[in-house]
């Protein structure tokens, strides 16, 4: 079989695994340009053609590489781009394939930046200046649950369940809950009370299709977020991942255990989860007292 057989097995692989779209489309990515690699530096490209030789090529190959706009891919890209490589060298040696050892395979370690979070009259005055219902809403659901917004763009209204007070996941079989607060769920009613469509989608944008059912897109979240961040006059270029930092910073201040915020956060590995633990201070616990202010 060809290298890039193998890659999409591999994908294939990490999609039953639950991976989330944003994962696999950039591993997506990232290998493609790696076949790309393989393809035009070698006349044959099978499992055997990767080795230690092509692993230090490919690495100085990213680091030269220019994207559309003449640009050098930053540190923090390159490790990207080998972090996918070495998952996927993994994936050959799980199936009893011979490869090289993916540990050979090092990857640089950019500066760490400091995490972007909001305080709590930031928090407010952000709210504040929603200029729906929907934004209102998905502005509330971020910073009550902490969801990454691929997941936010695809809930259905079916997956809300107010009696219990959370969105309930079905993935692939299995269910997961996602508790909400009673802000969120006062937004989200009254959101759902003014939509007279059809699409089974929870937040649609309007503009853009005859029929106004478009789902909201992560890009179209984004851009929401910028909007009032902007508009805010936010001393920080908040993102929603921001609002997500925000979430797991005041779990933390308010006493819960990494073990907990990681399962809350939906982090793979703790290691993930402790990267805001050095930002967790009493003072913070002042700053988010007030976290989930009243309607």
């Amino acid at each position: 079989m060809q290298l890039s057989d193998f890659i999409k097995q591999y994908l294939q692989s990490i999609e039953k695994q639950n991976k989330s779209t944003f994962t696999i489309r950039n591993y997506s990515h990232y290998l493609l340009r790696f076949s790309q690699f393989i393809s035009s530096h070698f006349p044959t490209s099978t499992i055997s053609t990767v080795n230690s030789d092509t692993i230090e090529k490919y690495r100085k190959y990213i680091g030269e590489f220019k994207d559309v706009k003449g640009h050098n891919l930053d540190l923090k890209t390159q490790s990207y781009h080998l972090i996918a490589l070495r998952s996927f060298i993994k994936y050959l040696r799980s199936r009893n394939l011979n490869t090289i050892n993916p540990e050979i395979i090092i990857v640089p370690k950019a500066q760490s930046k400091p995490l972007k979070f909001l305080d709590n009259n930031q928090i407010e005055t952000l709210l504040r200046l929603a200029e729906n219902k929907r934004d209102k809403c998905i502005l509330e659901i971020i910073l009550a649950t902490g969801l990454r917004v691929s997941d936010l763009v695809r809930i259905d209204k079916k997956d809300i369940n107010f009696k219990s007070k959370a969105i309930i996941f079905d993935v692939k079989g299995n269910n997961r809950s996602i508790f909400l607060s009673d802000n969120a769920l006062y937004w989200l009613e009254q959101y759902l009370k003014e939509r007279n469509d059809d699409s089974q989608a929870l937040f649609i944008r309007t503009a853009g299709r005859k029929d106004g059912t478009l789902r909201l897109t992560v890009r179209s979240v984004q851009r929401i977020v910028e909007k009032y961040v902007k508009k805010a006059g936010l001393p920080i270029k908040a993102t929603p991942h921001s609002l997500r930092h925000t979430f797991a910073i005041h779990l933390l201040s308010e006493g819960k255990n990494l073990l907990a915020v990681q399962r809350i956060l939906n982090h793979k590995n703790i290691s993930t989860t402790q990267i805001y633990t050095h930002v967790t201070n009493p003072q913070l616990k002042e700053i988010h007292r007030k976290f989930h202010h009243k309607v």
